[in-house]
């Protein structure tokens, strides 16, 4: 070997050996508060970006976001690459920031729930009728079944809520179903995942709970990236491909996701259509 070529090879040796790898920042994960508090919130979500991280090998920070406006904002700003969310934060995000859904999640193995409408059995309250005059509560105004499908609606049956109820409160979906079982409050909106869920684990009695009122089947809760990862069309098909493959995961490890929850299976945006054409009839998004 010449001795200059020699040379230029050691050299090039030791200069790759003296870069510093660089490691890739962490993902941060967002997601709604769908347990009671903060704190259980968390606990209930770490397995899901422990599990990420491991099959995208890279960190992955959980973050639980109040309310469903907030993460949603959380997402199109930048704060959070990844959410779990609600399917009308997720349209908000889609929106305003060009967020993607990439997933939805599984619920006993439909990737759809139901929002409702709840009333304490002895209020006499048997129909959506029956609740003129009286207080109601809707969830925050990013929430899909907590607002936007009882908003949309009353707007079909001519309701104006500021005008037929009595009051109108906002509040977090579990303090909405408590407070109907105590008889606080004459009836409000949630959703049948966290009905069933509250009532499993003894927060509230299926005996001071009824439902009056379903709305057709919605979109599950999204899995959605924000624009700039969305570009990363590799770290996007590794995401989808680690989410589907947890159905096949919780078969031997249970506490990745909450009970109930079966898995991810890939959808994109329109799948959410119905949520948007519900936000578009409401007058809440507007066209652009």
């Amino acid at each position: 070997m010449f001795p200059v070529f020699k040379t230029v090879l050691m050299w090039a040796a030791c200069l790759c050996m003296a870069l510093p790898v660089v490691a890739q920042p962490a993902l941060k994960l967002g997601v709604g508060l769908f347990q009671p508090d903060r704190e259980k919130n968390d606990a209930t979500y770490r397995p899901l970006a422990a599990y990420l991280a491991s099959q995208l090998g890279r960190e992955v920070q959980l973050k639980t976001v109040d309310s469903w406006e907030g993460l949603a904002k959380s997402l199109a700003s930048g704060e959070t690459d990844i959410a779990l969310m609600g399917p009308w934060g997720y349209v908000l995000a889609n929106h305003e920031a060009g967020a993607q859904a990439i997933a939805t999640i599984l619920y006993d193995g439909k990737p759809e729930y139901f929002a409702i409408m709840v009333t304490h059995p002895g209020s006499g309250i048997e129909k959506v009728t029956d609740l003129k005059g009286k207080t109601f509560a809707f969830g925050d105004k990013g929430s899909t079944s907590g607002y936007l499908i009882p908003l949309h609606y009353f707007m079909t049956q001519g309701i104006d809520p500021d005008t037929y109820f009595k009051k109108v409160i906002y509040t977090k979906h579990q303090a909405i179903e408590t407070q109907v079982a105590q008889g606080v409050l004459d009836a409000g909106a949630d959703y049948n995942r966290n009905r069933n869920a509250m009532i499993e684990q003894g927060l509230i009695k299926p005996e001071q709970s009824k439902i009056i009122w379903q709305s057709a089947p919605l979109p599950n809760d999204a899995v959605a990236v924000n624009k700039t990862l969305f570009a990363d069309k590799s770290l996007v098909a590794r995401l989808q491909a680690a989410l589907v493959s947890m159905g096949t995961a919780l078969k031997t490890q249970p506490d990745l996701l909450p009970a109930h929850y079966t898995g991810f299976v890939v959808q994109a945006n329109d799948y959410y259509k119905p949520i948007r054409d519900a936000g578009l009839a409401t007058g809440k998004l507007q066209v652009k």
